[in-house]
């Protein structure tokens, strides 16, 4: 009986008779909620509390160094105490000493500290290299019009960034986001490539342009939208955004007149006089002031999109690549 009394009242082992305590005991409950550190150890912002009491000698002092008041430290202190179920500090008038708990703690405090210390500079590191650099890829449009002013102003913010910009249709920007080829894109399709997540960031509007000798620079009604399928365009090639656009406003195309691979060069035909074509009124504003282009309206379809910026799904831009897509909005 009398071993029995001895092993309840035994505080470190809390064996009787050579046997544990059974699980219904107080340590049985501590391991019971052995499944989270972050309840059982301190936070870093506690620990360096205790390390600068244990620097300076003053609870007072050690506030002061972290920038917090007195009391928010004392309970801080006295917070961690409970948390860890032992004394820490002694306080008295002349200062603040540490108990011998309270060394043995501070020793595995200065290694998780300092091991947080690499852990950030670490982190910092990779920071470090993800801002060196920003890889864009955009649709036709937007790459020649838009992006060059946005990439200016970024320049102004980030100058120690560099800066590679890939220009192709808007598949083509899809597929260099989906391959890690590309960490922010811009395109100007119907619809948001599959795998990616977008936001709208401009509108723009597609025109009919001619040269001025073409027939339809002289015609006094609108064109009709039935016409306009029917007539062979020049035009970008399959992919590109302007054309999904195009396509999916008039039901179909005809065979295309001829077919190139970027705005300025479909652009350059129509003023030619090879033929008409369909094209941002982004990228024809000068021409059709000089009157080198001619609008031609057309009736009973509206040629309007959505310009977008895009990224993987889940994965929101970050760094350089978040602080462009903000000067996308301003």
């Amino acid at each position: 009986m009398s071993s029995s009394g001895a092993g309840s009242e035994t505080g470190g082992t809390g064996r009787t008779g050579g046997t544990r305590r059974p699980a219904g005991g107080h340590q049985g409950r501590e391991r019971s909620g052995a499944g989270s550190l972050a309840h059982r150890v301190p936070d870093l912002g506690a620990l360096e509390l205790l390390l600068a009491v244990a620097r300076l000698g003053s609870l007072g002092g050690a506030a002061r160094e972290l920038g917090v008041t007195q009391p928010a430290a004392s309970s801080r202190i006295r917070s961690m105490e409970r948390q860890l179920g032992v004394a820490l500090v002694d306080r008295s008038p002349r200062g603040s000493r540490l108990t011998d708990a309270g060394a043995l703690v501070t020793d595995w405090a200065r290694r998780i500290v300092e091991a947080a210390e690499a852990f950030d500079a670490g982190a910092q590191a990779l920071r470090d290299r993800r801002d060196s650099r920003l890889r864009v890829a955009a649709s036709m449009t937007i790459a020649e019009y838009l992006l060059p002013g946005w990439l200016v102003a970024l320049r102004a913010q980030l100058p120690d960034t560099a800066v590679s910009l890939l220009a192709g249709n808007s598949a083509a920007v899809a597929e260099r986001l989906l391959a890690d080829d590309a960490d922010l894109g811009f395109v100007e399709g119907v619809s948001v490539p599959t795998g990616l997540d977008s936001a709208v960031i401009a509108h723009d509007r597609l025109v009919v342009v001619t040269a001025p000798g073409h027939p339809w620079a002289r015609r006094r009604r609108p064109l009709a939208a039935a016409e306009l399928a029917a007539t062979p365009l020049i035009l970008r090639e399959k992919g590109s955004g302007t054309r999904q656009v195009l396509d999916a406003a008039l039901g179909g195309l005809a065979r295309p007149l001829i077919e190139l691979s970027s705005t300025t060069a479909v652009k350059a035909a129509a003023v030619g006089g090879a033929g008409p074509s369909v094209l941002s009124e982004l990228a024809v504003g000068e021409e059709l002031t000089t009157r080198r282009l001619v609008s031609v309206p057309v009736a009973d379809v509206v040629l309007a999109r959505d310009l977008r910026a895009v990224w993987p799904t889940g994965h929101r831009p970050t760094g350089p690549a978040r602080r462009l897509l903000s000067l996308t909005r301003a």
